[in-house]
């Protein structure tokens, strides 16, 4: 197999260990299931399901950010306990994906459950070298940290501009560089906090998912990544800190989703353009969406249009069409690995199906390798 690697720019051969760990970031949860997380969350499946059609065992962590500025704004405006949201949203989400059929993950941990975790990592930090107090809060020291950046390969103005838009707020008098980045927030009015050495607060972005992925994977994990909009700030602090405290490298291999679009812009929370999961599935087969998300390539922004759904029905109405052919379909099989293989050319592999299918060839095993039934599925 190769897989595009964001760290060394290039398609590369990815070769993990019998046990592949894998780390993708996973929701905030303070509003529902978007396109842009469920094309990210398909593509991990079809890659865990071909690693798992090779003879691999994968375990694939998928974090739940369930306290930080987003969500306490959320919960405030709500006028509900950020908890009792995140609980909510996130039975929402766990509830598309199985709908989307994607594989549980074999670890969804909380934020809230490593607080431990994260007060450990951040003394270590500081024992180390790489962070300072300032204000109550605690920093990670950036320049300290030799080859910030390099992850990204993005220069320092459009990391602080990055961080900016992120609300890393690298206008904060207390930091030494616009570029460091909390570890621990001192506590503010009105919202959560946890008692440390440092001072009552809570723990920052960053940091939640290097402990919670140390926590649950160790030191050093195979894959790494989330949606593309992560890599800066999030997943290049992700990566300083914890090679920082650990001393060895945190990822093998990065790879990262690229943006959905709708009106013209990518799809987020914070412009509202957003296209829900559930509502889709008020009106169209869960697998007509899978179908929809995957076919585009997972390294390629593209633009989220209904006319992708038609096309996925009459895709889904052709491979079953085709599901009670005589004809096998082993070379069929090897043909959708290849693609597979070739940085998940999910796209390519749609289409050897849709030849098949259109050939009279059963193409039942090639569509559950994508993780798509041919039975029929109902609406909720």
């Amino acid at each position: 197999m190769r897989l595009y690697d964001t760290a060394r720019g290039a398609v590369v051969d990815f070769d993990p260990p019998e046990v592949v760990r894998m780390y993708v970031c996973g929701i905030t949860p303070y509003d529902a299931t978007h396109l842009g997380h469920a094309a990210t969350y398909v593509t991990y499946d079809v890659l865990q399901r071909r690693l798992r059609d090779s003879g691999r065992v994968t375990r694939c962590v998928r974090n739940i950010t369930d306290v930080d500025d987003d969500i306490l704004t959320a919960a405030e405006s709500r006028g509900v306990h950020y908890l009792d949201l995140a609980f909510a949203e996130t039975a929402r989400f766990d509830d598309d994906m199985a709908a989307l059929n994607t594989l549980p993950p074999a670890s969804e941990p909380r934020a809230t459950s490593a607080i431990a975790d994260i007060r450990g990592f951040i003394h270590a930090a500081l024992e180390r070298g790489f962070a300072y107090r300032a204000g109550g809060s605690v920093y990670f020291d950036t320049g300290a940290f030799d080859g910030f950046g390099s992850l990204s390969g993005f220069g320092r103005d459009h990391m602080v501009a990055l961080a900016r838009q992120w609300r890393d707020n690298p206008d904060d008098p207390a930091k030494r560089d616009p570029l460091d980045f909390v570890l621990w927030q001192a506590a503010r009015s009105g919202e959560p906090a946890w008692e440390s050495r440092w001072g009552p607060g809570r723990p920052g972005w960053h940091v939640e998912c290097s402990a919670l992925a140390l926590r649950e994977l160790g030191e050093t994990i195979d894959l790494h990544g989330g949606g593309v909009d992560l890599l800066y700030p999030h997943h290049e602090c992700e990566r300083a800190q914890s090679e920082a405290v650990t001393g060895k490298p945190f990822a093998r291999h990065w790879l990262h989703q690229a943006l959905v679009h709708y009106q013209g812009a990518k799809m987020s929370k914070s412009l509202g353009n957003l296209v829900f999961v559930h509502e889709l599935r008020e009106r169209h087969e869960p697998m007509a969406i899978r179908l929809a998300l995957m076919s585009q390539h997972y390294r390629t922004p593209w633009p989220w249009h209904d006319g992708l759904l038609q096309e996925a029905e009459q895709r889904l109405a052709l491979w079953r069409s085709a599901s009670g052919a005589t004809r096998s379909d082993a070379r069929l099989l090897d043909e959708v690995r290849q693609h597979l293989d070739n940085d998940l050319d999910v796209p390519a592999a749609l289409v050897a199906i849709d030849h098949a299918a259109g050939a009279g060839v059963g193409v039942g095993a090639a569509a559950a390798l994508l993780g798509v039934p041919l039975a029929e599925t109902h609406r909720p």
